[in-house]
């Protein structure tokens, strides 16, 4: 599972901006466990990094932490902002679009809309119980009225600083945007509804390549498994210089390197003696401590293929 946040969204009359810290962390381990030290961090009970790492080794817990993640970014008109949780089975998004005069929250269960709001201006908050608390206060504390929207990033990144030292759940690097277009409070939310549905389309097709990736990647990993590294082969059928014509045992089947079928099982591969030994039609070809070879005297051969269990 993967752990959210801070995103700090402001949407005005003269535009948007947002800021975000760039940490993820990744959680190993045995759920119940992993649900503790969740709890002890995103609740506030770590406070610092030291407590976390030690909660972690107590509960035999590993983790990874990065921080790269681009949590928000401009598209077209608007500021978007995300924060994710990743399981085995699913990923649950909540995304905030911001412009000029408007704003909505959609949450997503992979690539599907579960629920929306939106509003024409306002001060949004993404993140766990800790670092919405502790922003929340800090925002009160350091807001001043009748600002610029750079003045307003300045003071999001002031926050951030300011709770990336209370909670090791926010990491110290941060982003921040700022997006100025003219649209009224109706003409806002008619833009937005239009993104976030081409938005979603994206989603979803970036969604269906990388099932279709995976997929392939999954039969990559099924096909090796059953490559042969021990076993009988096939019988030499024909023999044109160091060239041979093996026919290829009942259970066994050649791919090339890329994993195209070349030839099925009971069909003929080619095969190269290796060296200046003589073979002849009927001797047995094997695969010896990962060595391709005849039986009889452990001549090797070479072939550009993969042999496979069928």
């Amino acid at each position: 599972m993967i752990g959210i946040s801070l995103i700090i969204a402001y949407i005005g009359n003269k535009g948007s901006v947002m800021a975000g810290d760039k940490r993820r962390i990744a959680f190993f381990g045995e759920k119940i466990n992993r649900e503790k030290l969740e709890e002890g961090l995103y609740s506030g009970i770590l406070k610092t990094y030291e407590e976390f790492t030690d909660k972690a080794k107590k509960l035999n817990i590993s983790y990874k932490i990065t921080e790269d993640a681009n949590k928000i970014k401009s598209l077209e008109n608007a500021l978007v902002g995300e924060v994710s949780t990743r399981t085995t089975i699913e990923t649950k998004r909540k995304r905030i679009y911001a412009t000029t005069n408007g704003y909505k929250i959609v949450k997503l269960l992979g690539s599907d809309i579960v629920s929306s709001e939106s509003g024409k201006g306002s001060i949004i908050v993404f993140g766990n119980k800790i670092t919405k608390s502790l922003a929340n206060k800090y925002i009160t504390e350091f807001w001043k009225s009748n600002v610029s929207l750079r003045f307003i990033g300045d003071i999001f990144l002031k926050v951030l600083e300011k709770v990336a030292n209370e909670t090791p759940s926010i990491g110290k690097k941060h982003d921040v945007l700022i997006q100025q277009t003219k649209y009224t409070p109706k003409e806002a939310e008619s833009y937005l509804d239009n993104l976030i549905k081409r938005d979603i389309k994206l989603l979803d097709k970036f969604r269906e390549k990388l099932k279709v990736n995976l997929s392939e990647t999954n039969k990559k990993i099924q096909r090796a498994s059953k490559i042969i590294y021990e076993g009988k082969i096939g019988k030499i059928s024909n023999i044109e210089n160091k060239m041979l014509q093996v026919t290829l045992n009942p259970d066994v089947r050649a791919f090339d390197t890329n994993w195209k079928p070349l030839v099925k099982p009971g069909g003929d591969a080619i095969m190269f003696l290796s060296d200046d030994k003589t073979a002849k039609i009927g001797d047995e070809v094997v695969i010896e401590n990962e060595t391709l070879c005849l039986k009889n005297n452990k001549t090797r051969l070479n072939c550009n293929i993969i042999l496979s269990k069928v």
